[in-house]
């Protein structure tokens, strides 16, 4: 069961984070610092420049869309749940693109809403 459920977990995200419009997000030219922790790196604007240590890299509109789009990947996943095709589609699937990820480990603290930052 344990395997199964990592190996679920990986197809999951795949499925529903990473194979998103988070991609788009994820496009384009990196920042880089010198001194490692980016202090050293601002955003200038017609506004001023923005520390990037302050810096929102995800617009409200931005999260809005990601989230329902995440939401409506998993809830078709566990809609899926009984269908057998769809599920073996979406662990071989997964397992081609996730073998490099790093295996998932239980977490024993999770506790639902206790992430830091602010969920909106």
């Amino acid at each position: 069961m344990e395997e199964q459920a990592k190996r679920l977990a990986k197809s999951i995200v795949l499925a529903c984070v990473r194979n998103t419009s988070i991609e788009d997000l994820h496009t384009g030219k990196v920042a880089r610092s010198e001194t490692g922790d980016y202090s050293d790196v601002r955003v200038v604007t017609p506004h001023g420049d923005i520390p990037w240590k302050e810096l929102s890299r995800i617009s409200d509109d931005e999260m809005k869309s990601l989230m329902k789009e995440v939401v409506d990947k998993v809830y078709t996943v566990l809609a899926s749940l009984d269908n057998a095709d769809f599920m073996a589609s979406l662990n071989k699937w997964g397992d081609r693109n996730t073998a490099a990820w790093d295996d998932p480990e239980l977490l024993p603290n999770f506790v639902l809403g206790a992430k830091q930052g602010k969920a909106t």
